[in-house]
């Protein structure tokens, strides 16, 4: 049975250095969801906004650490009160909380927060799911639509041995082309995919952001210390740790139950509109993906983006299309 209650705290209007956004509101709430504590971070330009809530990536990623980045590059408060939702075990999280995560739970998790969500706006939600969150997002909508107006979903997982392919022949074909012995080490200690534990998930993570696969310009190093400079910003030194240890826990839980993900056996039927975007140069989600998942999905109407020039993190790639194609969910009848 889904239980939830709420506390608030840390409301102020304030400049945002990072954005150059005055914003009217913001406001982190602390959620009580099905037994377990987690945060949101609502933001917008003034009152009265659309919700939207962004679904981060995952396995295990929390989000809190990254509002900075999507607001000085989407701007999305300027149009929406923005959610920016650490799901369970994330961030901060009890190690309990961590250990309990499922990807059923997740989306349970996920239909709580949309309907508090519209009660707490009285408007119905727009949900912006990055990768693993589109999935979450894509599965949670077809049950909350009188909650849900539309589903922004970048880069989604949709099938993860059709992924896996993709990735590997990708790693392999460019340690061919670099004839480096450094790069074929690494894929001889990778091995073959399933990858069911996080020390193989995170070097073929490494890899892909090395070959610019994930993010534009951001090698894993550059990104690594980006990610661990926000999360000491956003939680301190000590829950800087508890969200790296939550990474890894959950990972160790989602990892071997995302081997069979395959959103084309069951796809979610969904009554409300649903806006697919992808990267041009994102080995995750192949062309196969790109084509076929839309069709597979029933939704009350879609319309499929293939960005240029872009990765898995479209949004960060393209923010400019991707902000107008939330305004465009938003203004749509």
């Amino acid at each position: 049975m889904t239980t939830l209650s709420h506390r608030c705290f840390t409301i102020c209007p304030r400049h945002h250095d990072m954005s150059r956004m005055l914003l009217v509101i913001d406001k982190t709430v602390k959620l009580k969801i099905n037994g377990s504590t987690q945060q949101i971070r609502m933001c917008a330009e003034r009152d009265g906004l659309p919700p939207i809530l962004i679904v981060q990536a995952g396995p295990g990623f929390p989000l809190l650490h990254e509002v900075a980045k999507f607001q000085q590059r989407l701007k999305l408060e300027k149009d929406f009160l923005v959610s920016y939702w650490d799901q369970r075990g994330c961030g901060i999280a009890s190690q309990q909380d961590a250990q309990g995560v499922s990807l059923q739970q997740q989306v349970d998790d996920l239909r709580a927060v949309l309907r508090w969500l519209k009660n707490e706006t009285n408007q119905t939600v727009i949900v912006f799911g990055v990768s693993l969150g589109a999935t979450i997002a894509l599965q949670a909508a077809e049950h909350e639509c009188d909650n849900v107006k539309a589903v922004i979903a970048i880069s989604p997982d949709a099938h993860t041995a059709i992924s896996d392919a993709s990735v590997s022949s990708f790693l392999h074909a460019q340690s061919t082309l670099a004839k480096s012995r450094r790069l074929s080490a690494k894929l001889t200690k990778l091995g073959e995919p399933p990858y069911t534990d996080s020390a193989a998930f995170q070097l073929r993570a490494s890899l892909l952001t090395d070959l610019g696969a994930i993010e534009r310009g951001k090698g894993f190093g550059a990104l690594l210390r980006e990610t661990v400079s926000n999360l000491i910003g956003t939680y301190g030194f000590l829950g800087a740790f508890k969200a790296i240890r939550n990474i890894n826990l959950i990972q160790r839980k989602l990892l071997p139950q995302l081997v069979s993900l395959n959103l084309f056996t069951n796809p979610p039927h969904l009554a409300i509109p649903v806006y697919y975007i992808f990267g041009e140069q994102d080995p995750l989600t192949p062309y196969e993906i790109v084509t076929q998942l839309p069709l597979a999905i029933t939704s009350l109407g879609s319309t499929v983006d293939l960005a240029s020039d872009a990765r898995h993190m479209v949004h960060f790639d393209q923010p400019e299309l991707v902000r107008s194609i939330a305004v465009k969910a938003s203004n749509a009848a």
